[in-house]
């Protein structure tokens, strides 16, 4: 095996998450909740729990558990609706006090991010400092408790957090990382799934360390190129640098249906909400985008997507709309629809190409300022398309580029979710 880069001998990765995030939020916010099992979701039996508190993981409720399995296993938890808003703002605290440590700061979602450290020595401290300084600050600034894991790569600080929780932290020193990793199971390797899991416990490795022993020539040979990246984690190599500039690859909304849906004329106007919410994120986020993506779950949960792309990108909802409808029409729909979804990827942040704008393009870009200028300041709800009286148009609490997660939304007004 050609030998790793050597990791910098005070490399210092620190990953750091907040607890059960959304569940967190709920009970701070609201008194009544503290110490009480909390599920957060909507309201609907098919869709999907966002958070768990740890109150009612006991039960064996977990995030992204159907709600209808949840709410078997813990009948009496409170359901709660979930609060975009006081997830973004609590989100951007933490952050903050993140960039008070380090500017090199990759975030994996809303909740969840790994900060280099190593060039922080001299102002506060090691890894273990920092960590104990960050989950300090946000516990008293933020009022929300916080795990982190310190190792000398990103795959093992993760670990580490994970095995922290909730609320306490874990170091892992470079010296001592095969130690530490030996005896935990294959499935805590990064890429491999429930299948790969089956296929390496057949061959007799239940834990990274067995992996190890095993040697990359052994594990190439029957796995691929995956033998040698799973060889390479087993033993704790991991030459990722944290990347502060990580870049959402899509902005998108979908939205799981009360009632399955038959026909393109009754999906229509939901495809337009979606349409307006993926457009009105994008400009918020200063982004346009090229390639449509048109996504369908059947009622036999069957996954379909159409894509197109466009000559120049845009962050217009209304040309969103209209060839996201074309791929619609493609479909040749012959089932019931439980979910659809819009989708941008090919994301551009630069400045428009200079070039001779039309009239109908400046009129739709003013018409768009006008309309982001009234939702802004009087709600979401304020403004609509006539075919979209009957139809939730407002963001979802997964309509977020930086976790590069699409929107989930119960429709007819309901609450979000997730599927």
């Amino acid at each position: 095996m050609a030998k790793s880069e050597p990791v910098p001998e005070r490399r210092q990765i620190v990953h750091v998450d907040l607890d059960a995030f959304y569940a967190s939020v709920e009970q701070r916010d609201d008194p009544r909740l503290a110490g009480q099992p909390v599920i957060v979701g909507g309201p609907s039996k098919r869709g999907v729990v966002l958070a768990a508190s740890y109150e009612v993981r006991p039960f064996g409720v977990r995030s992204a558990m159907s709600m209808a399995d949840a709410l078997r296993r813990a009948p009496k938890a409170i359901v709660v609706p979930p609060r975009f808003e006081a997830y973004v703002e609590a989100s951007a605290q933490v952050f903050a006090i993140f960039a008070e440590f380090t500017p090199l700061i990759e975030p994996l979602s809303l909740d969840e991010a790994f900060l280099d450290v190593s060039a922080s020595f001299e102002l506060f401290g090691s890894g273990v400092d920092v960590a104990t300084r960050v989950r300090q600050r946000i516990a008293d600034e933020v009022r929300l408790n916080a795990s982190a894991g310190i190792a000398a790569v990103k795959f093992v600080a993760k670990i580490a957090s994970d095995l922290a929780k909730p609320n306490g932290q874990l170091a892992v020193p470079a010296d001592e990382t095969e130690q530490f990793l030996a005896p935990l199971p294959v499935g805590r390797l990064w890429g491999v799934g429930p299948k790969t899991e089956e296929v390496l416990r057949a061959h007799g490795l239940e834990t990274l360390g067995a992996v190890a022993r095993r040697g990359e020539a052994w594990l190439r040979e029957r796995l691929g190129p995956a033998g040698a990246h799973f060889y390479a984690l087993s033993r704790g190599l991991d030459p990722r640098e944290v990347e502060p500039s990580r870049q959402a690859k899509s902005v998108g909304a979908e939205d799981t249906f009360e009632v399955n849906q038959r026909g393109s004329a009754a999906l229509e106007p939901y495809i337009h909400a979606q349409a307006l919410r993926v457009a009105r994120r994008l400009r918020r986020s200063g982004l346009r985008g090229r390639t449509i993506v048109l996504k369908l779950k059947t009622s036999d949960f069957q996954l379909h997507t159409r894509r197109m792309s466009l000559p120049e990108a845009t962050d217009d909802g209304q040309l969103i709309f209209r060839h996201a409808l074309g791929l619609l029409h493609d479909f040749g729909l012959d089932r019931p629809v439980r979910l659809t979804g819009v989708s941008l990827t090919n994301l551009d942040d630069g400045p428009d190409q200079l070039k001779l704008i039309d009239a109908g393009e400046k009129k739709a870009q003013r018409l768009n300022l006008t309309l982001d200028a009234i939702a802004s300041k009087f709600g979401e709800s304020s403004i609509r398309p006539a075919d979209l009286v009957d139809v939730n148009v407002e963001d979802g609490p997964f309509d977020d580029v930086r976790g590069q997660i699409g929107a989930t939304r119960g429709l007819g007004g309901k609450k979000p979710q997730r599927e």
